[in-house]
Order: structure tokens, then C-alpha cells, then sequence
């Protein structure tokens, strides 16, 4: 196992390097047998401009305006207003990289049932454990186990969803 885990991650890690998320770069790739069906990363929809664009839009600056602070070229606006991860997504325009990888295989025609998601962060979110539980994703793989919120791998562990760390 330590081999595929070690070769996973190293392809999520590959996949992040795509993301223009200001706050962190993740990777997400979709298996079966082995074999890659799908991949995604965080990042807004297609066609979407992301923070660095969007700094010189109006809207987003009329939602901040409220906080009296100065967007900062090169980040994050959720970070330059202090909020923690996690927090202040309703100013994020980003997909998560396992919502991405779900859709990518889903605009391809091609099932995730009983796949592999592989993932080089932690325990995914609530929104997307929702879809990994629903689109049928058998076992999820992470750098670790810590929970991105509580409900997420609670949700998980509802539902016997494997959750393990990667093994290198």
C-alpha cells in the first residue's frame, strides 16, 4: 500500500501546482484500481477569474468595504480580513479540489462509484464529504486525519466511509 499511497500523493501534489488559490494549493486525483479517473484542485469555476483578478472587482470590494481593510495584492482576501480557514467562504468564489475531481469525472461521463479519492490535505469539509458520500467514493486517503469540521467526518464515520492517512 505504502507504494500506491506514496505515488497518490505525489500526483495530488502535482494536481495542487494548477490551483490560483491565494490561501493554499490541494490536489485531489479520483481511482479505481489504480488507475486515474478523474482529478481535481481548488480553485473557482471555469472561466471564473480568480483573487488576483478579482482585486480590481467592484463587487468585491463593496463586500469588504464593511471591514475598512485594504485588499492586499498576492492574498488571500479571507486572510488580509482575519478570518481563520474555514471561515469567511461567502467572500471564496473556489471549488474544493474533491468537488472538482467529482465534477471533472461527472462532465467526462465517468462514474466514481466504489473509487479511491486520494487527497493531500485533511478530512474533507461537510459540502464535500456530501458529495464523496453520494457519488458512492468508497475509501478516502489524506495527509492526516484531523477533521476540517467536525460534521464532515462525522458524516463519514456514519456512514462507514474508509478514512485513512496516507502511508509513506
Amino acid at each position: 500500500m505504502r507504494r500506491w499511497d506514496e505515488y497518490f500523493l505525489n500526483i495530488c501534489d502535482a494536481v495542487s501546482l494548477n490551483s490560483r488559490c491565494l490561501s493554499r494549493q490541494i490536489g485531489c486525483v479520483i481511482t479505481r484500481q489504480h488507475s486515474i479517473i478523474a482529478t481535481g484542485y481548488n480553485g473557482p469555476p471555469r472561466g471564473v477569474p480568480h483573487c488576483p483578478t478579482r482585486l480590481g472587482d467592484h463587487t468585491l470590494f463593496e463586500q469588504v468595504q464593511q471591514w475598512n481593510t485594504p485588499l492586499k495584492q498576492g492574498e488571500c482576501p479571507r486572510k488580509t480580513l482575519g478570518f481563520k480557514s474555514g471561515e469567511g467562504l461567502h467572500l471564496c468564489i473556489a471549488a474544493h479540489a474533491e468537488a472538482n475531481a467529482i465534477v471533472n469525472a461527472a462532465r467526462l461521463g465517468v462514474s466514481v462509484y466504489e473509487a479511491t479519492l486520494w487527497l493531500n490535505t485533511q478530512v474533507p469539509c461537510k459540502n464535500c464529504m456530501a458529495l464523496i458520500i453520494n457519488a458512492g467514493i468508497a475509501e478516502v486517503v489524506c495527509t492526516n486525519l484531523k477533521a476540517y469540521d467536525s460534521i464532515g467526518k462525522w458524516m463519514a464515520e456514519s456512514v462507514q466511509l474508509t478514512l485513512r492517512e496516507f502511508e509513506l
